[in-house]
């Protein structure tokens, strides 16, 4: 039977921000050099303070316009809770204003994504789980009420959050959300550093899945990070370049294929310094090429996509 649109995952792309965010601007000043990757791509993501501070309205203006012809949706990773904003309406009223920007200039925000609360809060502030569940729902009331039609999904890290906890994690604030007549995750995002699983022996591609299928019975859409977890550690070796990216991506693409990972949602980010580029699609090692060559080996309804006209 064909998969279709409706029916297929999504696929999430969010280049990375670094020298200025010339990977992110390459895609709207040469966008005829990605027209098979946007073709399979749902949305185009950016963290919500880079975006803010590296952009003039002029170049937002016109990026946006062009998004909206395209068709594609724009989520933005946000703060929830975070050592510059301790507490959900500090971090709310922070943030808030530069949404309120890119709305102004035309953005269409589809959703947020928030960046690592609960990890946050017990590693940076120093403070207990309840803590981080009174707080990120706060900002979730406040998103909610202020931005209805937004979706919201947490995004944690594993393995530094341990299975058991991750799930913990979840219900209490979708428990505390329901006690506050809000609705609760529009879905669940991991962040996996998957060398952790060799290196140190930490963490197992078998506990994600498990997670998956946690978020499954919850009727919680589950999304994945797919990057080059060992990079970080190559670069510091002098033993990187881009093709480290392209193959590590793919990499992460077979290992969590190989224990029947499926999720809801494909997420091809990178926040490290790489790839050089994002286009064009057609050079080996490239962030658009990385994203189409997963997209057709292992996001499913995606290997035909390449073929949709832009707007459709």
């Amino acid at each position: 039977m064909q998969t279709t649109a409706s029916q297929r995952p999504a696929l999430l792309m969010m280049p990375p921000g670094y020298e200025n965010g010339h990977c992110f601007r390459e895609l709207f000043e040469q966008p005829d050099s990605w027209q098979r990757t946007r073709a399979m791509v749902d949305s185009l993501g950016y963290a919500d303070h880079v975006l803010d501070r590296q952009f003039s309205d002029e170049e937002l203006h016109a990026w946006f316009t062009m998004l909206r012809k395209w068709g594609l949706k724009m989520e933005l990773e946000v703060g929830a809770v975070k050592e510059w904003g301790p507490t959900g309406q500090k971090t709310f009223d922070a943030e808030h204003c530069k949404w309120d920007r890119f709305i102004r200039l035309g953005g269409e925000i589809s959703s947020i994504g928030m960046d690592e609360p609960l990890c946050c809060v017990r590693k940076a502030l120093h403070k207990s789980d309840d803590y981080a569940v009174t707080e990120t729902a706060d900002f979730i009331v406040r998103v909610r009420k202020a931005y209805p039609a937004m979706l919201i999904g947490d995004i944690e890290p594993y393995p530094f959050i341990p299975l058991a906890d991750l799930k913990t994690w979840a219900e209490a604030l979708d428990k505390r959300l329901a006690e506050l007549g809000v609705r609760g995750l529009d879905f669940f995002r991991l962040d996996v550093n998957w060398a952790e699983f060799v290196v140190l022996e930490h963490g197992n591609w078998q506990e994600v899945k498990k997670v998956e299928q946690f978020c499954r019975q919850r009727r919680l859409k589950f999304s994945l990070i797919y990057w080059a977890s060992g990079q970080p550690e190559f670069q510091r070796r002098g033993m990187s370049d881009d093709s480290t990216w392209y193959v590590s991506t793919m990499q992460q693409g077979y290992d969590y294929a190989h224990v029947n990972g499926k999720p809801d949602q494909y997420v091809v980010e990178s926040w490290i310094e790489c790839p050089s580029h994002s286009v064009p699609e057609t050079e080996q090692f490239t962030f658009t090429r990385s994203v189409l060559d997963f997209a057709q080996r292992f996001v499913p309804g995606h290997k035909t996509a390449a073929s949709r006209p832009d707007g459709e």
